[in-house]
């Protein structure tokens, strides 16, 4: 899907970024592939490992999601945009809220005005737990972001070869920076590591696992689409005992804005969803629902039961330590984590 085209990476250099461009570089032969983002040292760091000089389809541009003259320029030309930029740290959104919606929220309307006025084919927006039955300023902004990348497909009905827009939703990203891991790690060297929450539950997918994800949901999406991972939660506490397992635990309380579980899929959402193996697919269009229940083989989900709902707490999938362990393991010593790409099991009859 990806061979030959234009592809654009806002948020580029960060974790996600980088694991994309390692694996389409691998995998894929795209005609261009920008990495556009707002930190020059980054994109000097990230061109060590990969020079355009030696992949000639590669092109550090900078630029801010805030600026829409920028984005109208560089959208040019291009096919498809993996949105991952965006403001993230909940403590920080508590205390800086104007500056997360400026990045989140009307960086979102640039790069929707940007992609309608360059005729970009697809938008894949990458979102977040959080947004789903949101208790902070980051969810709150991610929320919105969602509702407008969903809501401009409104117009697609009339004219079939309108930009395409989707969201992405997933759980925290194991080893991606500025996540629990490399913390913990640097705590446990005072054999003290501090928990929130002794009850607390996560979502958790690997970098590969996001990546092929996204990729999955780009060339499946028809647009209007939040695509959810089905993938497996874990205990703060068995993350502590499986990075440091002599450590002592020490409850510090939750922080503003955080949740002691989180959500993928709130019970008045997943009247809209469709499930598959691999994942959820809220759809509000009702037309295009019945599309997605009426396909054949792995294409033909289900309606999601009544009143259900897809919460960390409530999973039917669990990392235990020593899985837990063995992930931790292999980040530290920088392998490539491959696992499966997502979570996969049966639709329930």
């Amino acid at each position: 899907m990806l061979n030959g085209k234009n592809i654009l990476i806002t948020g580029g250099t960060g974790s996600f970024g980088k694991k994309m461009v390692q694996i389409v570089l691998t995998q894929y032969k795209p005609k261009k592939l920008v990495i556009f983002s707002r930190d020059e040292l980054k994109q000097f760091e990230m061109a060590q490992k990969w020079n355009p000089a030696e992949y000639l389809c590669l092109e550090y541009v900078l630029g801010d999601v805030r600026d829409k003259d920028r984005l109208m320029g560089v959208f040019e030309g291009m096919d498809y945009i993996i949105h991952a930029a965006a403001l993230k740290q909940v403590p920080a959104a508590e205390r800086n809220p104007e500056e997360y919606i400026k990045t989140n929220v009307i960086g979102a309307m640039n790069i929707i005005d940007a992609a309608l006025h360059n005729k970009v084919q697809k938008v894949v927006a990458l979102s977040t737990d959080k947004a789903c039955n949101p208790i902070n300023l980051y969810g709150a902004t991610k929320l919105c972001s969602d509702k407008l990348f969903v809501a401009e497909n409104n117009g697609n009905e009339s004219n079939p070869n309108r930009t395409k827009f989707a969201v992405v939703r997933y759980g925290n990203v194991l080893g991606s920076r500025g996540s629990v891991i490399p913390f913990f790690k640097e705590r446990a060297k005072t054999g003290v590591l501090p928990i929130t929450d002794a009850n607390m539950t996560r979502f958790w997918i690997t970098l590969d696992q996001a990546v092929y994800f996204v990729l999955m949901a780009l060339e499946r999406s028809k647009g209007g689409e939040i695509f959810i991972p089905r993938i497996p939660s874990m205990k703060i506490t068995d993350l502590a005992k499986a990075i440091a397992p002599k450590c002592k635990l020490e409850v510090v309380g939750i922080r503003p804005g955080e949740k002691v579980n989180e959500t993928l899929l709130s019970e008045d959402e997943a009247r809209n969803a469709v499930l598959f193996k691999e994942c959820f697919i809220v759809q509000p269009n009702a037309a295009m629902r019945t599309q997605l229940t009426s396909g054949k083989g792995k294409e033909k989900g289900k309606l999601c039961p009544e009143d259900f709902r897809y919460t960390s707490d409530s999973n039917d999938q669990w990392m235990t330590v020593a899985e837990l362990k063995v992930l931790v393991d292999k980040i530290a010593d920088d392998y490539s984590i491959e696992l499966s790409r997502w979570a996969m099991k049966d639709v329930p009859e």
